[in-house]
């Protein structure tokens, strides 16, 4: 979904908000309803399925495994890269270099219109494998620039990698700390690499924990999201999670996902092999109710294959192996392109559907193709609703806006009365009240979607309001 190029120049200067949404109280991404973001922050959230427990219903995401070296050992972690049953982090069935992970981006985007994000998380680590995990968001960012870039480290080297991360416009990242005290991390950590060393106990866990709390502190100061994976491993650092949450929320993380140990022998992990437990339901809810108390918690984790596709908990990824992204290729390029619809949104910062119809002051222009959404123009409009209650639809303004936004196929606002709903229909023009409150790119390529699945517009139940 590229983003428009166009000059802002002719961009009008919306009134000011005076007010801000609950960042995680209005998007469920957790338990802290304190906290308050910007439209900008947002926009980054409810479209990212990992950051939102309603995205996660509505958006897909996939992992491209391009980055199978790993630069520590973790005691739960065996990785595994010609795996297609097991689902935890760690396997994949294919490990891709990034040619073909920018091929498979594309052929999954063109199967899977609720695409937005995609990530690098292994089955090593990324920034262990720094020629190819780079290599992947040059392309994918330069020929789909629209989708959400994203990443997940261990954090050991991060601090030496935040500039070129930020470069690329990678603005989630999610870095696992297990522990801020290095005698426990010194149980979860068999050894690390570090400067071409082979560290081992409290040595190597003080050189991850001051690393990943260095990278934590630099990705924030650039204004990158920042979740950070716990996994909650009873007898050792089940207890300490608790100052592990309280300092990564000092530090400015944005959201604490906090993941149960997967035990099972059969994975082959130094812990699944020594007889270590997993921690209880009513044990992992306890910690994370804990912890929420401080910040924002994930609660609807899957712990994902680092390299699934698809919505959370319907992993799609044996759809999309190499050997079939050529059968998909070949079907794309010989169905026919739908002309480009061009789409008026209400909206105060064209970031955000946030404005009723009947009090736009003026409507964003975009078009839409299959190619991804671009910005054209702003046209100003007469607001005919004034405050709550005086919205009398005057025909003189409403014909004035219909006017105005001729050329237009579909009308997008974050809320629109029965009246000018009817009246935008019969001037051949779709209203959409269906997307308010999200972002605005994501949310008129889901609406290109559902109108080219149709011979006209599918007609929606309107919401009705005073505006």
């Amino acid at each position: 979904m590229p983003l428009g190029t166009s000059d802002d120049a002719t961009l009008p200067t919306p009134p000011q908000r005076t007010t801000t949404r609950s960042g995680c109280a209005s998007t469920r991404c957790g338990d802290d309803p304190a906290s308050t973001l910007s439209d900008a922050v947002r926009a980054k959230v409810e479209t990212h399925p990992c950051y939102s427990e309603t995205a996660h219903l509505r958006f897909a995401r996939m992992h491209v495994a391009v980055a199978p070296a790993c630069n520590i050992q973790c005691n739960y972690c065996n990785r595994k890269f010609d795996c297609a049953n097991e689902s935890r982090p760690g396997v994949v069935s294919e490990v891709l270099n990034p040619e073909q992970a920018e091929r498979k981006v594309k052929a999954v985007a063109s199967r899977i219109p609720q695409l937005t994000v995609m990530g690098i998380a292994g089955p090593g680590d990324p920034l262990a494998n720094p020629k190819h995990t780079f290599g992947t968001l040059t392309r994918v960012s330069s020929s789909m620039p629209g989708i959400k870039l994203c990443l997940s480290t261990n954090g050991l080297v991060l601090p030496q990698y935040v500039d070129d991360i930020v470069a690329l416009g990678v603005d989630h990242v999610t870095i696992t700390i297990n522990a801020i005290d290095p005698h426990i991390g010194a149980k979860i950590y068999a050894w690390v690499i570090w400067k071409g060393q082979r560290l081992t106990g409290t040595v190597a866990a003080a050189t991850l924990i001051a690393q990943q709390l260095k990278g934590l502190e630099m990705l924030v100061a650039h204004g990158v999201l920042v979740k950070v994976n716990s996994v909650m491993i009873p007898g050792i650092n089940d207890k300490h999670l608790k100052a592990v949450s309280r300092l990564i929320k000092a530090k400015g993380a944005f959201l604490h996902n906090i993941m149960p140990l997967i035990s099972e022998p059969e994975h082959g992990t130094a812990f699944g092999l020594s007889g270590q437990r997993g921690p209880s339901d009513d044990e992992l809810k306890t910690l994370r109710d804990d912890c929420a108390k401080g910040m924002a918690v994930m609660r609807h984790c899957k712990q994902c294959r680092a390299d699934a596709i698809g919505l959370l908990g319907e992993d799609r990824h044996a759809e999309f192996t190499m050997d079939k992204i050529a059968a998909i290729e070949t079907a794309n390029a010989t169905q026919p392109e739908p002309e480009p619809i061009f789409m008026a949104v209400a909206t105060s910062n064209r970031e955000v559907i946030d404005v009723h119809f009947g009090h736009a002051q003026w409507f964003a222009i975009y078009t839409v193709s299959s190619h991804g959404v671009r910005f054209i123009e702003t046209r100003s409009v007469a607001t005919y609703c004034h405050g709550t209650t005086d919205c009398d639809d005057p025909a003189d303004d409403l014909e004035r806006t219909i006017t105005a936004l001729h050329g237009c196929s579909a009308v997008v606002c974050a809320r629109i009365g029965l009246g000018p709903w009817e009246r935008l229909e019969k001037a051949g023009l779709h209203p959409n009240g269906e997307h308010g409150w999200e972002a605005v790119e994501p949310a008129l390529s889901a609406l290109y979607i559902e109108m080219q699945k149709t011979a006209s517009p599918t007609k929606t139940t309107a919401r009705q309001s005073t505006g």
